[in-house]
């Protein structure tokens, strides 16, 4: 692995503090064409992104998604398409749909890091409400907002500190012990 790669790994954050300085059409291409690549399970490819802009669409999307402590110029949203789910004969409840949805999530935020754009996402919305101000097909299912933008120069960090681990913090070989 390359000492670029690594570092872009350990030093990306999630961002909750962002400034509304615009983010450039080329900026959210590849953080979508590096989405593209993210793995999927099976090759199936469900997922597909709805990208926020407008300043009253995000007003609207932040009203129903407690969970979104950023006013991120851009959002973009993960969706499973159901339909495409339906047609391979997959189970709505088969755990790669979100494994597919985390891999495209990590690969954008280590995407925009690398652009030098910050992210964070959030998982805590209304559903219900994301489908009707988005007007969504019915066989999306809103999984993920992804919030990109720029850190804000007096940015607190994380929400909660916590003592370093390393990876053997974390791992055990062979069998538990």
């Amino acid at each position: 692995m390359s000492e670029a790669v690594l570092q872009c790994i350990k030093t990306r954050r999630v961002v909750r503090e962002m400034t509304d300085e615009p983010v450039t059409r080329e900026q959210i291409e590849a953080i979508l064409e590096a989405a593209r690549w993210a793995p999927s399970g099976g090759n199936l490819r469900p997922n597909r992104y709805i990208v926020i802009e407008d300043a009253e669409t995000r007003r609207l999307v932040r009203l129903v998604s407690p969970g979104m402590f950023q006013e991120a110029p851009v959002l973009i949203l993960i969706c499973t398409n159901m339909d495409v789910v339906a047609e391979q004969q997959v189970p709505p409840s088969d755990r790669a749909l979100l494994i597919d949805v985390g891999t495209a999530a990590q690969t954008m935020m280590l995407a925009a890091h690398a652009l030098g754009l910050a992210s964070g996402p959030v998982t805590s919305y209304s559903k219900e409400a994301i489908k009707v101000i988005l007007n969504l097909p019915a066989g999306y299912s809103p999984e993920m907002i992804i919030c990109v933008g720029r850190r804000a120069p007096d940015a607190r960090p994380g929400m909660r500190a916590f003592k370093r681990i390393t990876w053997r913090d974390l791992t055990h070989w062979e069998r538990f012990t």
